[in-house]
């Protein structure tokens, strides 16, 4: 009872919080001059970066990234030549050779930040920027861990939507009506969004949402509702039923029937789904874009876009952080964006993905805005990349974006049984190799590695749509397929002999931002039983 008050109080807290939040965005009047005041952060990144160091962490001695400094023999003026004599990357790399670095897992509180031998302690509420009023709530999906708060200013959320206008010239999007496919609160990026296209006064024509449901949908009205009120025509979001995106499709190919124009965005799971709704009803909705983000734009998942006469572009961006980049027009292969260097720096470093001999580029990032939610330098968020420059002609380009990232993955990984298996070989697997051999599309299959009351188990998800085969038979294409992966004969036999390969008939586990990750890694403290709802055993 206690527990349920507690949970109810907080949520209400938070609904208040984001409430105040969109308010003081709407409310605020949009930069007058987008571009401009994105090209003078450029100007101004080193003595921003520098400042900010000062300000929030040399002059507080309780700091971890002051501990990590001390530890490091670095003083503020020590950073500030380095910076003036070579650059602020160049800088970076120099820190973060000395031990001035924070892994995802050191910000998620799941394992000590040591360095030099000490412990440094801090949460995760200790990198939270002092120098603003955070007041719109976002969550992380919690697709790498448990769920993590951040809080955006209206200062903040200017940044972003001056940034959307860069992505509206290089792609025209002030002729296109769009289509949003954001999942409803707890996440406030449907609302973020929403409200960004509707104060440019940019046709917004639908808001979808799916995998959400009991209170959050009126509570979403609600917030709806009150930004309508001061002028800010966001749209209600229908919420679609499980994983039926039929209707979202008819809508976009009405509007292409009528010569009108589309853009969907969001992430890439929903996205793969209107398109191939589209495909299985034989609707036409060639020359539609697809801003993709959330999650990687793989080959697979771009494949089914094209397939529909579609165009993806993948956007890349972090909860904690906001966006990164955005593709252009001439980033039509992979998952490749300029990065957006006036909001952040970036790294990288070679490492061992966990628990593996492979090494991989580790991108790290370094907040630079004053308005940045989180203080961060040389964040590693698991994901590796080709940081490289960019020789496109186009409006990022043009605006000062002469950096991309180009082949971005998260470096994941399944250990069930002391068996290692890479993510990205994993996901090849379950988007390329079983759709091809059983049917279906990328985001069929899932495999899901939780601990049970006796020992990991390997779920297998398979949704109801893939039909023909028997459970015996995906179990054995799978077994047969992963032994010719690195380490997968072994993986497969240990899985075999502990009876650990379950094969399960559900939709796959959609994360609160609306993702489906083909690797689904649930922690030891969370039941299975709470976390996967809704899965029913396929009969031997």
């Amino acid at each position: 009872m206690i527990g349920s008050l507690s949970r109810w109080f907080g949520a209400a807290r938070n609904f208040a919080q984001t409430a105040r939040g969109i308010r003081a965005f709407i409310r605020t009047p949009p930069p007058a001059d987008c571009v401009g005041l994105v090209q003078r952060q450029l100007q101004n990144r080193d003595a921003a970066f520098l400042d900010t160091l000062r300000r929030v962490v040399f002059d507080n001695p309780a700091h971890p990234y002051r501990e990590m400094f001390r530890l490091a023999k670095c003083s503020h003026e020590d950073v500030a030549k380095l910076v003036q004599s070579d650059s602020l990357e160049a800088a970076l790399i120099q820190i973060r050779a000395a031990g001035v670095y924070l892994s995802h897992d050191e910000f998620k509180g799941n394992a000590p930040i040591v360095r030099d031998g000490r412990e440094i302690h801090a949460s995760t509420n200790s990198f939270r920027n002092p120098m603003v009023k955070g007041t719109m709530r976002h969550v992380t999906s919690g697709s790498r861990g448990k769920p993590t708060p951040s809080y955006r200013s209206p200062e903040f959320m200017l940044h972003q939507e001056a940034l959307h206008e860069i992505v509206v010239r290089e792609f025209g999007l002030e002729q296109r009506a769009q289509v949003v496919l954001r999942p409803t609160l707890p996440s406030a990026l449907g609302l973020q969004d929403c409200a960004i296209i509707a104060r440019r006064g940019h046709r917004l024509e639908a808001w979808y949402s799916s995998g959400q449901g009991g209170m959050y949908v009126p509570a979403t009205a609600a917030l709806v509702l009150m930004a309508r009120s001061v002028g800010c025509r966001i749209p209600f979001p229908t919420v679609l039923p499980e994983n039926d995106f039929s209707s979202a499709a008819e809508q976009v190919a009405r509007l292409c029937k009528e010569g009108v124009p589309c853009l969907v965005s969001g992430p890439a799971s929903p996205a793969v789904r209107l398109a191939a709704a589209a495909l299985d009803g034989g609707l036409d909705i060639s020359g539609t874009l697809f801003l993709i983000s959330g999650e990687s734009l793989t080959d697979a998942k771009r494949l089914v876009i094209e397939q529909a006469g579609a165009e993806p572009y993948a956007r890349y961006g972090v909860s904690e952080m906001g966006f990164i980049g955005h593709g252009c027009r001439r980033m039509t292969k992979g998952d490749c964006v300029h990065l957006y260097s006036n909001a952040l720096a970036a790294i990288t470093h070679r490492r061992p993905a966990p628990l593996t001999d492979i090494e991989v580029d580790s991108l790290l990032y370094t907040t630079l805005l004053p308005s940045a939610p989180l203080v961060l330098i040389n964040f590693e968020v698991n994901d590796s990349g080709v940081l490289e420059k960019a020789d496109c002609d186009c409006e990022f380009s043009r605006v000062g974006f002469h950096w991309r990232i180009r082949d971005i993955f998260s470096f994941g990984k399944m250990t069930g049984h002391g068996m290692t298996m890479m993510g990205t070989e994993l996901v090849r697997l379950l988007e390329d190799v079983l759709p091809a051999r059983l049917g279906g599309r990328p985001g069929d299959f899932q495999l899901i590695e939780y601990e049970g009351s006796t020992q990991t188990t390997i779920e297998l998800r398979v949704s109801p749509r893939v039909r023909g085969s028997s459970p015996e038979k995906i179990r054995e294409c799978f077994l047969s397929e992963i032994r010719l992966l690195s380490g997968g004969s072994l993986a497969g036999r240990a899985w075999q002999h502990a009876d650990a390969l379950e094969v399960v008939l559900a939709e796959p586990v959609v994360t609160a931002s609306g993702k489906i990750n083909p690797l689904h890694l649930l922690g030891r403290s969370t039941p299975r039983q709470v976390q996967l709802p809704q899965a029913t055993n396929l009969p031997e």
